[in-house]
C-alpha cells in the first residue's frame, strides 16, 4: 500500500519569476521553480544555472594540499612505487581509478587496492599496509578513507610507507599522523565547498598536481569517473558537483569509454540520452553489485579497462553479479517475510538475525522491510558469536539517535539518521530488540507522518506543456541539494481511472481548465486510491515526458492524489454547529453519529499510517474520509474528537490546524463512556 503523506507546498515569488522569464535565461516554468528555491533575480539565476568550469574553486586553498602535492610530485620525481587504497562502493572505486590513472601517465608503478567488502570491511587495514609494503610501495594514497585511520597509518610509517589521505568523511577525533590529510570537513579546513565525494577530491588532488590551466583538459580527461561517482554517492547537486556532474555526463554520452559504454550496452541504456537518472538507477547498481557480491576488482578493471573485448566480458560478469545479488536479496527478504509471519504492522523497530543471510544484500533488504511494514528494520548477518546489521528507518524517525541509546548493547555502530551500520554479539540481539522498541514506544513525536515536498503549486495548467517541461533539464542534473521538480494541481476533475500493470498501478486522466493530462500512479491500484471518476481532486506530481515509438507527450508522474479542500461541506458545518452546543435536526445527528466501524477505520488508518499528523483541517478530514472509508467528513470529525475523549488519540485544534498524536495504549476503549456519542444518539 502506498504511504500517503501530508503535502509541504512551498509558495513561489511571482515578481522573481516573471523577472527571471523575462530576462529571457528560461522559460515560464524553468523561472517559476527557480523562484519557489529562493533565487530571487536574474543574476542569481544565471549564477545556479553555470556550468563551467569557472565554478572550480582553487584546489590550493584546500588544508593540506600543498604537502599533498609535495610529497606526490616527489614520488614521481624518484619514480617510487605507489599504490592508492580505496573504498569498494562506486565513489571509491572510480577515486581509484581516477588516481591511478594520473600514476601510470607519470610513468610509476601503481599498485590499486581496494579492500573486499565480505571479508576485510571498510576502511585502511594494517594486513593490507604490510602486504603494499612487502610489494616495494613507499607511497600510499587514500581515497574516499583514511582521516579515521590513525593506528594504521602510524603502523604505515614503522614500515617505511609515508601516507596521503585523502576523503571526503566527517572528521571525528584527531587526525591520522600522514604527510598529509586532505578532507574539506577537516576543522581548521576553510575550502568554501564541503560537498565533494571521495572522487570529487582525487579529482582536486590532480588539478593541484597539474596546475589551474590544466583544467579543462582534466575534466575531458577525468569528468565522466568524477561525474559517475559524485552521482553515486548522492552527494549535493550544487556548486562544483554541478559543474563536474553536467560536464561528466555530457562525456558519457559523447565520448568513447570502453568500460562503461560496454555496461551501458549490456543493459540497455541508450548513451545517446543518458541523464543523471539512469546513472543513478542503472549503471551505478550494477558496479555496486561487484562490492556487494565481494568481487570489487570486476568493476575497477571494467573502468580502466581499454580494450573492448575485455570490456564486454568484464560488463557481462557484472550483469551476472547483479542477477546473483537480486536472488540472494529475494532470498533473504522472503526469509525475512516468513520470520514476521502474520504480522501486518508491527509497532517497534522490525530487528531480525540469521547465519544464512548475505551481509552484501543487508541494506537493500532492511529498506524494503521499513518500506513495507512502515516502520524502521535492522537486518543482522551472524557469523559465529558476532553479527554485522544494516539499519534503515522509515519517516522521519533518527535510527542513529536510537542505536545511540542501546549503544551499551552493541560493540560499535555508526552512520546517520536515516541509514546506519553496526555489529553485536550473537547473544545481545534480543536485547537489542528489545531496547530499540522501548525506544521506538518513547519517542512517539518523532514518529511523524511522512511529508511530501511540492515546490509549488501550478494555478495555470497552461505551464505544463511539451515545451516547458523538456525545458526543465536546464536545471538538471537532479540530486540531493537540487531535487527534481515535485509540483501539486488543485481542483482537477479525475475524468477517467484506468487499471494498469494487472492492476497493479493505475492511469488518471486530469482535466482542468480545458486542458487534459494523463497521469500514472505506480504501486497504487485504482481500489487503493478510493477516487472515483468525476471527483474534484488535488494531484501531487513529478512533471515528466512519455516518448513511447517516437512520440512524445506530457506525462504527469502522480506522488499522491487527494480530494480537493472542502468548500461549505454540510457535514463539517453540521459538526462544528454540533461542538459548539447547539441542537441538531435528528437526521443530522444521524448523519453525524459514527457506528463502531467508523471509528474502527478511522483508528486504523490512523495507526496504520503515522503517529503524528499535522494539517489544516479543511485537507485532512476529507483526506481521511477518504482513506479511512468513512464517506462523510463531518463523522470523521466527531470520530476524531471521540478517540480523543477516550484518550486513544491526542487531537488539538487552532487556528483551522489539526494536529493528531497517536499514543502507545493497551486494551479496547468502552465507547459508552464517550459522553459525545450519548449526546448524538
Amino acid at each position: 500500500m502506498k504511504a500517503f503523506g501530508a503535502w509541504a507546498v512551498g509558495k513561489t515569488d511571482d515578481a522573481a519569476a516573471e523577472a527571471i522569464w523575462r530576462s529571457g535565461c528560461c522559460r515560464r516554468l524553468t523561472a517559476a521553480l527557480l523562484a519557489s528555491r529562493g533565487i530571487r533575480t536574474p543574476e542569481e539565476a544565471a549564477e545556479f544555472l553555470r556550468e563551467d568550469a569557472g565554478l572550480l574553486h582553487d584546489p590550493m586553498a584546500m588544508k593540506d594540499m600543498d604537502k599533498a602535492v609535495a610529497r606526490i610530485r616527489l614520488a614521481v620525481e624518484r619514480k617510487e612505487t605507489v599504490a592508492v587504497y580505496g573504498d569498494y562502493d562506486v565513489d571509491g572505486i572510480t577515486a581509484t581509478a581516477l588516481l591511478c590513472s594520473w600514476f601510470k601517465r607519470q610513468g610509476l608503478r601503481c599498485i590499486p587496492y581496494i579492500p573486499e567488502r565480505l571479508t576485510e570491511g571498510y576502511g585502511v587495514s594494517e594486513e593490507a599496509l604490510e602486504g603494499l609494503a612487502q610489494q616495494g610501495v613507499t607511497l600510499m594514497v587514500t581515497v574516499d578513507c583514511g582521516v579515521t585511520a590513525v593506528s594504521q597509518i602510524c603502523r604505515a610509517a614503522e614500515l617505511g610507507v609515508d601516507v596521503v589521505v585523502t576523503d571526503h568523511h566527517e572528521c571525528v577525533g584527531d587526525l591520522p599522523p600522514a604527510a598529509a590529510v586532505v578532507d574539506p570537513h577537516r576543522k581548521d579546513d576553510d575550502y568554501p565547498f564541503k560537498g565533494l565525494a571521495g572522487v570529487g577530491v582525487a579529482f582536486k588532488v590532480v588539478s593541484a598536481l597539474e596546475g589551474p590551466e590544466a583544467t579543462e583538459a582534466l575534466l575531458d580527461r577525468y569528468g565522466a569517473l568524477t561525474a559517475l561517482g559524485t552521482i553515486a554517492d548522492i552527494m549535493p547537486v550544487v556548486g562544483e558537483n554541478r559543474a563536474l556532474i553536467r560536464r561528466g555526463v555530457w562525456l558519457l554520452r559523447t565520448r568513447e569509454y570502453a568500460g562503461l559504454d560496454s555496461l551501458m550496452a549490456a543493459i540497455y541504456v541508450d548513451k545517446r540520452r543518458l541523464s543523471g537518472s539512469d546513472i543513478s538507477f542503472s549503471v551505478v547498481p550494477k558496479l555496486n553489485a561487484a562490492g556487494r557480491m565481494g568481487r570489487v576488482k570486476v568493476a575497477f578493471d571494467l573502468l580502466m579497462a581499454e580494450d573492448r573485448r575485455e570490456a564486454q566480458c568484464l560488463a557481462g560478469e557484472l550483469c551476472t553479479m547483479n542477477a546473483e545479488r537480486r536472488s540472494v536479496e529475494d532470498r533473504v527478504y522472503r526469509e525475512a517475510l516468513a520470520m514476521l509471519g502474520e504480522l501486518r504492522r508491527p509497532d517497534a523497530p522490525i530487528v531480525l538475525a540469521s547465519e544464512n543471510w548475505h551481509h552484501g544484500v543487508s541494506g537493500i533488504v532492511a529498506s524494503r522491510l521499513a518500506e513495507r511494514f512502515g516502520v524502521p528494520a535492522v537486518i543482522i548477518c551472524l557469523e559465529g558469536e558476532e553479527g554485522r546489521g544494516s539499519c534503515r528507518s522509515y519517516g522521519s524517525f533518527g535510527i542513529l539517535g536510537a542505536l545511540d541509546a542501546a549503544r551499551d548493547e552493541l560493540t560499535s555502530y555508526g552512520g546517520h539518521e536515516l541509514a546506519a551500520g553496526l555489529t553485536i554479539r550473537r547473544d545481545r540481539v534480543d536485547a537489542l530488540r528489545r531496547r530499540l522498541a522501548d525506544y521506538y514506544r518513547s519517542h512517539e513525536g518523532e514518529r511523524a507522518q511522512l511529508r511530501i515536498p511540492i515546490d509549488f503549486c501550478v494555478e495555470d495548467p497552461s505551464l505544463l506543456t511539451l515545451e516547458e517541461i523538456d525545458a526543465l533539464k536546464l536545471m538538471s542534473p537532479w540530486g540531493v541539494g537540487n531535487p527534481a521538480p515535485a509540483l501539486c494541481m488543485r481542483d482537477v476533475i479525475a475524468e477517467a481511472l484506468i487499471p494498469i500493470g494487472g492492476d497493479r498501478h493505475l492511469k488518471l486522466v486530469a482535466v482542468k481548465n480545458g486542458w487534459r493530462f494523463d497521469c500514472v500512479f505506480f504501486g497504487v491500484s485504482v481500489r487503493e486510491l478510493g477516487i472515483h471518476p468525476g471527483s474534484l481532486v488535488d494531484l501531487a506530481f513529478d512533471p515528466g515526458i512519455n516518448d513511447f515509438r517516437g512520440s512524445r507527450t506530457v506525462q504527469l508522474l502522480l506522488r499522491d492524489v487527494r480530494p480537493s479542500r472542502m468548500r461549505g461541506d454540510p457535514s463539517v458545518d453540521m459538526a462544528r454547529r454540533f461542538f459548539a452546543g447547539q441542537r441538531l435536526l435528528p437526521m443530522e445527528n444521524a448523519m453525524l453519529l459514527p457506528n463502531r466501524a467508523d471509528l474502527g477505520r478511522v483508528w486504523r488508518y490512523l495507526t496504520g499510517r503515522a503517529r503524528c499528523f499535522e494539517e489544516e483541517a479543511d485537507t485532512l478530514l476529507p483526506d481521511i474520509a477518504l482513506r479511512a472509508g468513512v464517506p462523510v467528513p463531518g463523522r470523521v470529525w466527531v470520530c476524531l474528537r471521540v478517540l480523543d475523549e477516550l484518550k486513544l488519540i491526542r487531537l488539538r485544534e487552532a487556528d483551522g490546524v489539526m494536529e493528531i498524536t497517536v499514543p502507545r495504549v493497551e486494551g479496547k476503549a468502552d465507547l459508552s463512556k464517550s459522553e459525545l456519542l450519548q449526546r448524538l444518539r
